[in-house]
């Protein structure tokens, strides 16, 4: 029984926290996990990316891929997902971010790809077929910050260099009201492979 208004606050913190951390003790697991991975996002995770990998679905290449490696946990409703990137990038598209999916022909992913010898800000939108947008930069930040909304039928994505000042780069649709997963992705379409780190990967409920 909560016997002053002192405890009852507390107990209503607790739910609180409780609620907004549920997403964060999800499992996790590797849809084509890496050969070199150790860690966990939440803290650290690191991992090589393997080359011959990729997500894309057919416009202007004309070809399928969905081989990268993915980690990621299932959740439903409104989210919000953030993480830091730090990627050894070295060969044009490598890339590593932040992925929500349901599906081979439905899903985002977002963070950075090494495109002319420059770290953009990148943005893949998947319905069926895949388009692309960047940010291009004229320098190569050291690490990149991530948030990923869900909300609606829609998907927010922002971005920083510092973890402080946030710029959108991205609104766009997303299927309402079903089960998705969120997790950290990479890939290296190439001949080379590269090394990911991933930090402070959190994935917090937002309320209705």
């Amino acid at each position: 029984m909560i016997t002053s208004k002192k405890s009852y606050f507390i107990y209503l913190l607790i739910l609180l926290m409780s609620s907004s951390c549920i997403a964060q003790t999800q499992i996790m697991k590797w849809y084509n996990e890496p050969s070199k991975w150790s860690g966990h996002p939440a803290e650290k995770l690191t991992f090589t990316v393997d080359p011959h990998t990729d997500y894309w679905q057919v416009t202007h290449y004309g070809f399928k891929r969905d081989n990268g490696p993915y980690y990621f946990q299932e959740i439903s409703g409104n989210f919000e997902a953030s993480v830091k990137i730090t990627g050894s990038y070295n060969e044009l598209f490598h890339q590593a971010g932040l992925m929500i999916r349901m599906d081979e022909k439905n899903w985002i992913k977002t963070g950075i790809e090494y495109v002319d010898g420059l770290q953009n800000v990148s943005a893949v939108v998947t319905r069926e077929v895949s388009d692309w947008s960047i940010v291009p930069r004229q320098d190569s930040p050291e690490s990149v910050w991530l948030k990923l909304l869900r909300k609606g039928d829609y998907v927010e994505i922002k971005y920083s260099f510092d973890n402080k000042k946030y710029d959108m780069l991205r609104l766009a649709y997303f299927p309402a009201d079903v089960k998705v997963q969120i997790g950290v992705v990479a890939a290296a379409p190439g001949e080379k492979s590269f090394a990911v780190v991933i930090e402070d990967f959190k994935v917090s409920i937002i309320k209705d």
